[in-house]
């Protein structure tokens, strides 16, 4: 599995017999839910349009926000339902799942120990398919400090409730938009993406619950708006089975989701030293424009 991992607590994520993404023996939450769910057919939003001229789509190409680099996309670690809970402690404690949290003590943080950035750490117990999840965080005495954190059960399409943050301004589960290596080299991701833009509104839309925003602009995307690449956009020149047709295929298939405030449209992949970032950069050539948005439920406001 992937180099970054601890070899004795971590494994790796495969496919599993019905050809969901599986991570250990647990599912990455269930087959129906909206991260799985296939979206091809769905209708387009009547407000496509007006969203992607606010989301500079006529201007932006995406960008992969992971590749070789040590210090580029999010690590996780998965350790055993035995695993040592240890005391964490959160700024947002009321929009927060209290801890303890089997975190352990060499659990990776995004962009390394001295990063100034998210520093988000995700950690899977494999044997309850619990998912742990913590934004900003430090190691504080014997565990660890955060901005907010989140527990997912993976075998659930339960939501965090309405209004509350997660480890993701919008209240979703980091890890489960991932690029993961693991399911590029098998050859299709079974999943929908996550993706950043640098504004948003005041305003979310199911699966996600929250938002970072204080513009009520209602062309700005909400929380959990979901984009998916077009079908017609003609992807045949990326290799078969390299990254850029792999992701491309997802885009069309499943999309990708406004998980948080951040440069315009950059998607979270893993952080992995042995991505191919060849095999990754066409990618970059794949314009905004490209992208149209699926029809969104109901958009929530207060």
């Amino acid at each position: 599995m992937a180099s970054f991992l601890n070899p004795v607590l971590s494994i790796a994520l495969c496919l599993g017999s019905g050809g969901e993404a599986t991570v250990a023996p647990c599912p990455v939450f269930p087959p129906d839910n909206p991260w799985n769910r296939d979206v091809s057919a769905d209708a387009v939003d009547p407000n496509s349009d007006r969203y992607l001229a606010r989301m500079n789509a006529g201007l932006r190409k995406i960008h992969p926000d992971f590749g070789s680099d040590a210090t580029y996309g999010i690590p996780w670690t998965t350790v055993p339902g035995n695993q040592p809970r240890v005391p964490v402690t959160f700024l947002y404690a009321d929009e927060s799942d209290p801890g303890p949290y089997p975190i352990p003590p060499t659990a990776r943080i995004e962009g390394g120990a001295a990063a100034r950035g998210d520093r988000h750490v995700l950690v899977i117990d494999r044997d309850a398919c619990r998912l742990y999840e913590m934004f900003h965080s430090r190691r504080v005495g014997p565990g660890w400090s955060a901005d907010s954190g989140a527990v997912f059960d993976l075998r659930s399409n339960i939501l965090r409730k309405d209004f509350w943050t997660s480890a993701d301004a919008a209240g979703l589960p980091v890890f489960a938009g991932l690029v993961r290596r693991d399911e590029v080299a098998a050859g299709e991701i079974k999943h929908a993406l996550r993706f950043t833009m640098a504004k948003t509104q005041r305003a979310f839309v199911h699966p996600a619950t929250h938002w970072a925003s204080a513009s009520t602009d209602p062309d700005l995307p909400p929380m959990g708006l979901r984009v998916r690449l077009k079908a017609s956009y003609d992807i045949s020149a990326f290799p078969i089975k390299g990254a850029a047709r792999v992701v491309a295929t997802a885009l069309k298939r499943y999309g990708m989701l406004v998980a948080d405030n951040g440069s315009d449209w950059f998607i979270s992949g893993e952080t992995n030293s042995a991505w191919n970032d060849a095999e990754i950069a066409p990618l970059k050539g794949i314009p905004a424009s490209a992208f149209e948005i699926v029809k969104l439920g109901t958009i929530v406001r207060k």
